[in-house]
């Protein structure tokens, strides 16, 4: 089937927190795709980030997608919760509870979009009895707890693998890759198959974000 367009996810875990809503709308009007958003909770990773109180808050300054990523478990009582706050993707990990297809159906009927993110060890195998109910695929290329990693190698053959996967089923299903994305390793994973890429660093190191927006996408 015909590849998605490119879409940049800026990740809002290298924003500056004092000034979130009007990070959003800087990065919105940069012309970013998704707005990601990753919810940790110190346990499952070891980090503390955000609840569903700031994503309602956040959710009035841009009506471009929330991509939530939630790094949480248990994670079954808090999907609604996020739901309700204005997320538009919800993904979570195929480890974050005991029944991932049951998740699953919990998000879509919040009405939600539902994505399923692999950790480096997480193997591909997991997602496949699943893949029906999946809207986003998230390949972690860094382990997942700290913005400013750098890319892991070995992501690269997870990405072609789960292309190759996705376009059996003939849906289509954002491949999104998460961890260590600069210009460089960017091409590099649109090269293998992904079409979201969420960028921290690489989106907000410089006051330039369009700049930064346009050099992930491969433009001059």
């Amino acid at each position: 089937m015909p590849r998605q367009p490119v879409r940049i996810a800026p990740s809002l875990l290298s924003a500056d927190f004092a000034r979130l809503g009007d990070e959003v709308r800087a990065v919105d009007a940069a012309g970013g795709d998704y707005i990601h958003i990753d919810v940790m909770d110190g346990h499952f990773v070891p980090n503390l980030t955000v609840g569903p109180v700031v994503i309602k808050a956040l959710r009035s300054a841009t009506r471009k997608p929330f991509d939530v990523h939630l790094m949480i478990a248990p994670v079954d009582p808090y999907i609604a919760a996020f739901a309700e706050a204005g997320a538009d993707i919800i993904t979570i990990h195929p480890e974050a509870g005991p029944h991932l297809h049951r998740s699953l159906q919990t998000i879509k009927a919040c009405g939600k979009k539902a994505g399923v993110a692999l950790n480096p060890a997480t193997p591909i195998s997991d997602l496949e009895p699943v893949l029906g109910e999946v809207d986003l695929v998230l390949v972690m290329s860094v382990n997942p707890g700290f913005g400013g990693q750098s890319f892991i190698p070995s992501s690269l053959e997870k990405i072609k693998a789960v292309r190759a996967l996705i376009d059996r089923t003939g849906r289509a299903i954002d491949l999104e890759v998460d961890g260590g994305i600069t210009p460089q390793t960017a091409a590099s994973c649109l090269a293998a198959g992904a079409d979201v890429l969420v960028a921290g660093s690489a989106v907000f190191k410089t006051s330039a974000y369009g700049d930064n927006i346009k050099a992930l996408r491969g433009a001059p």
